[in-house]
């Protein structure tokens, strides 16, 4: 953090918000690059992640929830703090002070002109791959221990599409207002059918990378030829082979740059 002449802090731009006044806002849109790459760290990400789904929790609590250390969560929780990403809640001193997030979602830009933004935003999603990839392997893992319903509920795929960026983007825009009714249930958990578990909705949808030739075909080419492509949806946790479709099944594309439990 830099000075002033006069001696006073140049503090990081807040973030904007977006929400009702006196509610938690549903999305907080970070463009400042310094607030970029403190978000794009992993125990913080995953501290934000715990405060929206556990609600605010001290330093300690959090600490016993993550594996970290007390220090370590203090420290990392008042680093979030300095650009706006959690504020203290009420009560307690010291390591004891509770911390509660400051929105239920977090965006940053897609794409930026300003380079610094577009590093530090690529920084955020390296993060955001990795913590992705941590809770599919977990997810598969304990798949099994799910009653038979949610074991049945739960998919891991993809589709591959031929598409232009602006049906990308129309694609993503549906699918977002296909989710939205739902969000509201997060802030009102009277509204919640009972069965209801918190379920986490992962979004990515990209242009793959030309492979080099190899003289036959990639797997992607073959899946897109044939539609035979490999799901691990088996009812049972972690199959030690998937299932492959005999025919293409209905699209079920994801994608967007914001997160919330991660």
């Amino acid at each position: 953090m830099s000075e002033n002449p006069d001696g006073t802090a140049n503090r990081p731009a807040p973030p904007e918000v977006q929400g009702p006044p006196g509610q938690l806002p549903r999305l907080q849109r970070l463009t400042d690059p310094r607030a970029l790459r403190a978000y794009a760290h992993p125990t913080r990400m995953r501290l934000v992640g715990l405060l929206r789904t556990q609600g605010p929790c001290t330093a300690t609590r959090a600490a016993e929830l993550t594996g970290e250390s007390v220090a370590s969560c203090s420290y990392h929780l008042r680093m979030l703090a300095k650009y706006g990403l959690v504020e203290v809640a009420a009560g307690g001193q010291g390591r004891e002070k509770p911390w509660r997030a400051t929105a239920h979602a977090t965006e940053w830009p897609h794409a930026s002109e300003d380079p610094a933004v577009s590093e530090a935003a690529e920084a955020v999603e390296a993060v955001v791959a990795d913590r992705y990839a941590e809770l599919l392997r977990h997810a598969v893992a304990a798949r099994r221990s799910l009653p038979g319903e949610w074991q049945q509920a739960v998919r891991i795929g993809d589709t591959l599409l031929y598409l232009t960026a602006a049906e990308l983007s129309d694609l993503q825009n549906r699918i977002d207002a296909l989710l939205h009714p739902f969000e509201e249930r997060a802030a009102r958990p009277e509204v919640r059918p009972a069965g209801a578990r918190l379920v986490q909705v992962m979004k990515a949808a990209f242009p793959l990378s030309p492979e080099p030739s190899s003289g036959r075909e990639t797997e992607a080419t073959e899946t897109a030829r044939t539609g035979d492509a490999p799901v691990a949806e088996e009812a049972g946790g972690a199959p030690t082979r998937a299932r492959r479709r005999t025919r293409p099944a209905p699209a079920r594309p994801n994608g967007s740059e914001e997160t919330e439990g991660a």
